[in-house]
């Protein structure tokens, strides 16, 4: 008897894998019954929270909210599939994380990369595997979403933020036209530019925006074949920038760095066990501190695939304790000058990183002046002060806004900051690929108390009209 391969492929593969988790969530009553009283604001139903976002956050909190009885859409600007950095601005080859990590999975095993990937590959090629390629993390993402039949509204882009003492108004963009969504809850699952934008320093103001980029733009690397290309910064990001350069036919591209060295060891390695993940929330605020701005100095290195990406070019330098002094648009060149050199750039890639500038996010022109970030309340150590840690807002324990002066915007705390900035509160539990789990349901079961305790009066109510018998006063009889 010979086994049809059609056939294998059939019981085995992608459909395999999603009748087998359905049949683990039918048998984990998942997603749990909503449960919170539905209401309204002007007319229109008041939503139980809105998610802004996507990517792999959003999705995240999307199914952690359902799973748990809340329901709460997703809006995102982006297309449909184009949801985060992964098939848009991110130009890694692989993923940085290690393969195995669960991510976003909510402890199911057939929402896992692994499994998915094993459905459609086979187990030989999932050993073989070395780091997960960046494009088809994005294919599992969308699956992700598809599978979870998760509520997501593309080309959504909110545009105000507007919160009240019982609700938030968001003002969104759509296709079909402009909108007022109301929220009990919204949750910004924003990715790391979440708060801002990128970091751009002060030294290429004034230069034509033509003449760079920051590794976060948008660009056709195809437009530098042949040019002179400087990257400044010696991260992830410039490596990535570099390297795409170069494989798009750039004539020559210098990585300016500031440091003498890269650094050779990823210190937040160390801190990425699970005693942190649960419990670095209630360390100490002196704790917080210490932890964070350790890691930030010492700087996250550059994965080894992406410094060998740049370096098997010939035509790249690497040029160390090279800070810029200065930029100068000549014309028909940049003049870049550094301590030791200066330099003639055709183009400039800034791979600077983020900040927290809530000036440059127009939604959150309403709530900027009202919330509480940690240097409002913190100072810390002599020698230990960090712009990053100085800018984080100061989240409550369900990653809830506060306000700086209480009293001065009631239902700012209605808004949760599920992205980047809200690590130095919280964790590497919302934005990164190892606990994004872990942050999403303790998001979600925080957002659970909130709920319940604000209309308890109705849930009472509710109980007391709960009148479904179980025992009919025929089961027995009476003793004489």
């Amino acid at each position: 008897m010979t086994l049809d391969t059609q056939s294998l492929v059939e019981t085995t593969g992608l459909d395999a894998l999603e009748q087998r988790l359905a049949q683990d969530l039918a048998w984990l009553e998942l997603p749990a019954q909503p449960w919170v009283p539905q209401k309204s604001v002007h007319d229109q139903p008041l939503l139980d929270a809105v998610i802004i976002g996507g990517g792999m956050a959003g999705l995240a909190v999307s199914v952690a909210l359902t799973n748990i009885g809340i329901r709460a859409p997703i809006f995102d600007g982006a297309p449909e599939g184009y949801e985060g950095p992964w098939a848009t601005t991110a130009r890694m080859e692989t993923l940085r994380s290690p393969k195995q990590l669960t991510g976003p999975a909510m402890g199911l095993p057939a929402l896992t990369f692994r499994a998915w990937y094993e459905a459609q590959s086979g187990l030989q090629a999932w050993a073989e595997l070395d780091k997960i390629p960046r494009l088809q993390w994005m294919d599992y993402l969308r699956w992700y979403r598809h599978v979870m039949r998760i509520d997501l509204r593309n080309e959504h882009q909110v545009v105000n933020i507007t919160p009240h003492a019982d609700y938030v108004q968001l003002d969104v963009q759509t296709s079909q036209g402009d909108i007022a969504v109301y929220a009990r809850r919204v949750v910004l699952a924003t990715g790391r530019a979440g708060l801002g934008g990128a970091s751009v320093p002060d030294f290429i103001q004034g230069i034509n925006r033509s003449r760079w980029a920051h590794s976060s733009d948008d660009t056709d690397y195809a437009t530098l074949r042949g040019l002179r290309v400087g990257v400044v910064g010696a991260g992830a990001s410039a490596m990535d920038s570099a390297g795409t350069a170069l494989e798009h036919g750039a004539g020559r591209v210098d990585l300016l760095i500031r440091r003498p060295d890269l650094p050779r060891v990823n210190k937040s390695k160390g801190a990425g066990h699970a005693g942190y993940v649960q419990g670095y929330v209630d360390l100490p605020d002196q704790w917080k501190w210490r932890l964070r701005h350790y890691i930030n100095v010492k700087q996250v290195p550059p994965p080894r695939a992406s410094v060998l990406r740049v370096s098997r070019h010939d035509n790249a330098y690497f040029h160390f304790a090279s800070p810029i002094l200065s930029v100068k648009d000549s014309g028909s060149t940049l003049t870049v000058t550094t301590p030791h050199k200066e330099f003639e750039f055709d183009f400039l890639v800034l791979s600077t990183g983020f900040r927290i500038d809530w000036s440059r996010r127009p939604e959150y022109a309403n709530i900027a002046a009202h919330l509480r970030v940690w240097s409002d309340r913190f100072e810390p150590d002599e020698g230990a002060d960090d712009a990053e840690l100085r800018d984080s807002p100061d989240l409550g324990p369900v990653f809830e806004f506060q306000e700086k002066t209480p009293g001065t915007m009631p239902g700012l705390s209605r808004v949760h900051c599920f992205c980047y900035p809200a690590t130095l509160t919280h964790g590497t539990v919302s934005g990164d690929i190892p606990a994004i789990s872990d942050g999403a349901q303790r998001l979600a079961r925080g957002m659970a108390s909130l709920l319940l305790n604000e209309d308890i009066d109705t849930h009472f109510e509710l109980l007391t009209a709960y009148a479904d018998p179980e025992v009919f006063g025929d089961e027995w009889v009476p003793a004489d």
